[in-house]
């Protein structure tokens, strides 16, 4: 048996479904029909032009800075967020962890 309650979440759960199924029919019908003669979607640039494939190469030093910074201050955000009502002085002891932690990843990345 159905709750009472129940009822009215049911009822508009299948009206919003009927809905957009009359929007996805209406939309298909009114939709551009494409043509499948042009082979023109299959080509890699729209001017026509054979490039070859370069190898894209990524700069993983770079990467890696990127990463530990942003999992520095992800955990930062997360201590901080966590020792908001600590008492004594461990939000400060968070906080210069991760200051030391930053000062110590500009210096080695202003090394290389």
């Amino acid at each position: 048996m159905i709750a009472a309650g129940a009822f009215p979440l049911i009822t508009g759960f299948a009206l919003s479904l009927l809905i957009v199924l009359i929007i996805y029919l209406i939309g298909r019908r009114i939709a551009p029909k494409g043509s499948k003669e042009s082979g023109a979607k299959t080509d890699p640039y729209a001017c026509g032009e054979d490039l070859p494939a370069e190898e894209s190469r990524m700069d993983l030093e770079r990467f890696l800075i990127f990463a530990l910074f942003f999992l520095v201050f992800d955990v930062a955000a997360f201590m901080v967020a966590t020792s908001y009502f600590a008492l004594g002085i461990m939000p400060v002891i968070y906080v210069s962890v991760v200051i030391i932690a930053v000062t110590a990843l500009m210096l080695s990345r202003g090394r290389t």
